[in-house]
């Protein structure tokens, strides 16, 4: 029975990444994004490099019918790996943002890994083995809008699971990074030219960093000392300094003539 990982957003930024670090691994891939194209290449490229066996899913995870073939292939087959990726941001405030953005992100950043979770953990704590990992944020920690409190759902049920599923060789965990360079930003229009380069993570880094700990069992992965700072000073801080500092933070992202 060949062993899969699954992962969503897989054709760029931490998706790619981790892709081909679970392909060095062994893991036969499924490749979940929208653009067919684009997942097709990526696949052929693994399948060569790695020789190991594909599956694209071409789906739109905001919906319904999108959430479903993953949910499908997850019920058919030995699913060894998760890793909830996919997501986007919006650049507009939510009292001016467009409501059919606002439920599109709530779907794909809340309701999507929801579902894939509950669907594979069954099979993953009968067999006494299964790895998830959810790509949260550091932005969970502040008050940042919509996309702050997705992540912010990501990663207290991350928690929570690791701790339900302690003991049943299951493990979940939470990757929370910061600033990464991936296409998230630009597909975003989001103004980044004023973020210093230290505060830039690689992808490549940063996933491998986020296995090793979902391995050794920790609930939480925050690459990069600087955002280990930043997120104790959001986890532990005053509240308003919090909020202030997710205000500030939002107001740098959108883009001219946004609100």
């Amino acid at each position: 029975m060949s062993n899969w990982a699954i992962v969503t957003g897989a054709t760029a930024g931490i998706g790619e990444s981790f892709t081909r670090l679970l392909a060095s691994k062994g893991f036969n891939i499924v490749l979940v994004a929208r653009d067919t194209s684009r997942l097709q290449e990526r696949a052929s490229s693994l399948e060569e490099t790695f020789s190991i066996q594909t599956h694209v899913i071409s789906a739109d995870l905001s919906t319904a019918q999108g959430c479903a073939l993953v949910e499908s292939f997850i019920k058919d087959n030995h699913i060894e790996v998760l890793i909830n990726n996919a997501g986007f941001g919006i650049n507009k405030s939510f009292s001016v943002s467009d409501l059919d953005a606002e439920s599109q992100l709530l779907d794909v950043l809340v309701r999507t890994p929801m579902r894939l979770m509950h669907c594979a953990i069954g099979q993953m704590v009968e067999r006494k083995s299964g790895t998830i990992v959810n790509v949260s944020s550091v932005a969970g920690w502040i008050a940042g809008g919509t996309y702050s409190a997705s992540k912010s759902y990501l990663t207290v049920l991350s928690e929570s699971l690791h701790t339900e599923l302690s003991g049943t060789g299951v493990k979940v965990s939470a990757l929370c990074p910061g600033f990464t360079r991936t296409e998230f930003h630009q597909r975003g229009r989001m103004k980044m030219n004023g973020l210093p380069n230290f505060m830039w993570l690689n992808s490549d880094v940063l996933v491998a960093s986020a296995w090793r700990s979902s391995q050794a069992g920790k609930p939480l992965s925050i690459p990069g000392w600087q955002y280990q700072i930043l997120s104790a000073v959001t986890r532990f801080g005053p509240r308003p300094m919090v909020r202030k500092i997710g205000m500030n933070v939002r107001v740098r992202q959108r883009s001219k003539g946004t609100a």
